[in-house]
Formats: C-alpha cells, sequence, structure tokens
C-alpha cells in the first residue's frame, strides 16, 4: 500500500485502529491513546491530525530526521507514520496547556485583551514587517 493511501484512509475507525495496532508499539499505542482523549478526539481523528501537523509544521530538521528512519527502515511506511506520530505526541505533550499541538499560541484565560490578533499585531509585537 502506498503511504499516501495509508495516510488517507487512517479516518476510516476500523483501519486505523488495525493500523495502529499493526505498528507493533504498545507504549506508541497507550500515548496516543491518552493523548487522544485529553482532546477529545478519536482515534483516527488523532492519527490523521498527527500526520497532517507533521507535514504543515515539522521543521528541515524533522524531515531530515523522517528521512533517515524511512532509509534504515525495512518497512518505510510503518516507520514514517510511527516518526509522525510520536513527533506530534511530543508536541502535544509540551502543548497540553493550551489545548492543541497545533502549533497556535492562544491567549491566557486571564487575557483581558478581547481584540483578535493579526499577523500585523504579531509582527509589530517581534519587531519585524509583516509584509
Amino acid at each position: 500500500m502506498l503511504l499516501g493511501h495509508l495516510l488517507q484512509r487512517l479516518g476510516d475507525e476500523a483501519f486505523a485502529a488495525e493500523t495502529l495496532v499493526g505498528l507493533d508499539d504498545l507504549p506508541l499505542l497507550a500515548e496516543i491513546e491518552r493523548v487522544r482523549e485529553r482532546f477529545g478526539e478519536s482515534l483516527p481523528a488523532y492519527a490523521a491530525g498527527a500526520t497532517r501537523r507533521f507535514a504543515a509544521l515539522a521543521s528541515n530538521e524533522d524531515w531530515l530526521a523522517l528521512m533517515t528512519a524511512l532509509e534504515r527502515s525495512p518497512d518505510p511506511g510503518v516507520a514514517c507514520l510511527r516518526h509522525m506520530l510520536a513527533w506530534s505526541l511530543a508536541r502535544d505533550s509540551e502543548d497540553h496547556e493550551s489545548g492543541c499541538g497545533c502549533g497556535a499560541v492562544r491567549p491566557s484565560p486571564t487575557s483581558q485583551s478581547t481584540k483578535p490578533v493579526s499577523g500585523a499585531d504579531l509582527s509589530a509585537s517581534n519587531g519585524t514587517s509583516a509584509t
């Protein structure tokens, strides 16, 4: 099965459960279960979201680590999924207070501002141009 097809089918509950169990990594599966419950996501929603977050937010170094894992693995599809899930779990553990691992910066509950933050506001606060 092609990797793209595998990643696309993670939205199917039965396929996702079978695929994740097929990774033969019970500690990883237990961590996914713990984190997905915290975010109120189903197993396939978390797995599919984890792969999308990696694709959208991973650094060049993260991609290089993935390519290295793929090169060294006898089963690149399994290695890729395992790597993307582990990466996302690490980010979600770091971001547990924000409510997600998507990288979004959320205002603190004690924040008094109700004004939405724009890209220009963020650029102004760090001294860069928004253009």
